[in-house]
């Protein structure tokens, strides 16, 4: 089974790049983010539970995540893989993950990060609020909150996966093609 957690801070492109590995690998898309707006959209208790961490820019706490996020695999008993995107976002919800996994005999296959400088996150976070519609996108002061949560409490989880081997850095500036090959060269390098 190939576990894949695609990692990196808001806007370097998990959710474009998902896309593309999941039509590929055939793996089932866990997004926190798609999975939290569903929520949101749904209008159910854990929705409205996470959008008001979400509004503040802040992380939503891991009982609320984990909730949700096992919630969403467990609907996908036959699945070749999963790739987790947006998620882990700090070292104890990787080892929460960790432990879900190893209760469906298996565990994460590698941790492939996008690596986009600063600047570029908040270029194309503030495209993406207004061609979108996103309030997490459209207000600089949330965006920089984003940012500085990333990299104050989720970059850890890096560290977590470098101790077991299972971490890769991935330059995620380019095309969405020439990313898309360097994700692929990665993933089956280990794989084959």
């Amino acid at each position: 089974m190939l576990n894949i957690v695609l990692f990196g801070p808001p806007g370097a492109g998990k959710g474009t790049q998902s896309a593309k590995l999941i039509e590929k690998y055939q793996l089932v898309h866990l997004s926190t983010g798609d999975i939290f707006r569903a929520n949101i959209k749904g209008g159910t208790e854990l929705g409205t539970l996470a959008k008001s961490y979400m509004d503040q820019g802040q992380l939503v706490p891991d009982e609320v995540t984990i909730r949700m996020l096992e919630s969403e695999a467990d609907k996908s008993p036959d699945a070749q893989g999963y790739i987790f995107d947006g998620f882990p976002r700090t070292p104890a919800q990787a080892k929460a993950l960790d432990q879900f996994l190893a209760s469906k005999n298996t565990s994460i296959t590698m941790m492939l990060a996008l690596e986009v400088e600063e600047d570029e996150l908040k270029k194309r976070l503030l495209l993406r609020g207004r061609d979108s519609g996103r309030a997490d996108d459209v207000d600089p002061a949330v965006i920089q909150k984003r940012i500085d949560v990333y990299r104050n409490e989720t970059e850890p989880v890096r560290d977590y996966y470098q101790a077991q081997d299972k971490y890769t850095g991935i330059k995620g500036t380019g095309s969405i093609d020439e990313i898309f090959e360097r994700l692929c060269a990665a993933i089956d390098s280990l794989v084959k």
